[in-house]
């Protein structure tokens, strides 16, 4: 882990432009999760389209975990906290995402995966993100890694704070995936009580903070366990300041809107109904994976 104190200090932080409680569902065969990046929110947090919270010690909540199913359009980033999760692919991948590991994962043009827990006990916690793709990008061939706990970049900031960075750039260490388009920022966040973490972020780009343990404060408001804070888009703003009084642990998210259609039917994501259409056509008649 790298030790990092110099960055551009932060002028004005953005503020919380409201709270996101989440929706506890199912997905897969019979996965327990809490989607807190819903549909809804899909044009105010463009180029993001989702984000599952899931985590249980009860394996009955997830041991089935996600048979085959198919994805066009986008990417999915799942991060693992606690647990195992095998992945399969259609192009005859298979990688072991372990503790503390990412995949990243690029639909494109088409692939059908699944991904099963592997354990029979014990906690299963994670994350998965759904990043969409330019429609320049959404016809290309697909793309996936799996990088180990180990190989992710970190650093330790100012006050103690630990951060991970999956994506983009913080404190002059590169994140593991970088893209051009949609310039995402992922960071996982570990604050000590009493720390403060600044970040820069473009103005412009979409932002939002989503705590999993403990509390934070953002510009004067506080922000509990298992609720999502989208991040105003303050023209003034250069970055976001967040402070912990309690010891927390946050995911900080933002990237560069896409400004385009999104038309989603289940695991696909595109830009026109007509292409939808393609995407069904084409996973029925065999074709979405050739």
């Amino acid at each position: 882990m790298s030790t990092h104190t110099e960055h551009k200090q932060i002028t004005q932080s953005r503020t919380v432009e409201r709270l996101v409680a989440g929706q506890a569902t199912s997905d897969g065969a019979g996965v327990k999760l809490n989607r807190v990046l819903t549909q809804n929110l899909q044009r105010r947090l463009d180029p993001f389209l989702m984000l599952d919270a899931f985590g249980s010690d009860q394996p009955d909540d997830y041991i089935a975990g996600f048979p085959d199913h198919p994805h066009r359009g986008f990417e999915t980033i799942t991060y693992m906290i606690a647990g195992r999760m095998l992945h399969r692919d259609s192009a005859g991948h298979e990688g072991l995402l372990q503790n503390g590991g990412v995949q990243w994962m690029t639909a494109g043009r088409g692939v059908i995966h699944s991904e099963i827990p592997q354990q029979e006990s014990g906690v299963m916690e994670g994350f998965q993100l759904w990043l969409n793709q330019h429609s320049s990008e959404k016809m290309n061939p697909p793309w996936y890694r799996d990088f180990q706990s180990a190989e992710l970049p970190r650093l330790r900031a100012e006050q103690g704070v630990d951060v991970t960075v999956i994506a983009g750039d913080s404190h002059g260490v590169a994140g593991a995936v970088t893209r051009d388009i949609t310039q995402p920022l992922y960071l996982d966040l570990h604050l000590p009580a009493g720390a403060r973490f600044e970040q820069a972020l473009p103005v412009g780009h979409n932002a939002f903070v989503y705590v999993y343990r403990g509390a934070v404060d953002i510009g004067g408001q506080t922000v509990p366990t298992q609720r999502l804070a989208i991040l105003a888009n303050t023209p003034e703003a250069d970055g976001v300041v967040i402070e912990a009084a309690e010891a927390a642990r946050v995911l900080l998210i933002a990237g560069r809107p896409l400004n385009e259609p999104i038309v989603q039917y289940g695991p696909f994501v595109m830009n026109t109904q007509q292409e939808i259409y393609q995407a069904l056509g084409d996973f029925r008649a065999g074709r979405l994976a050739a």
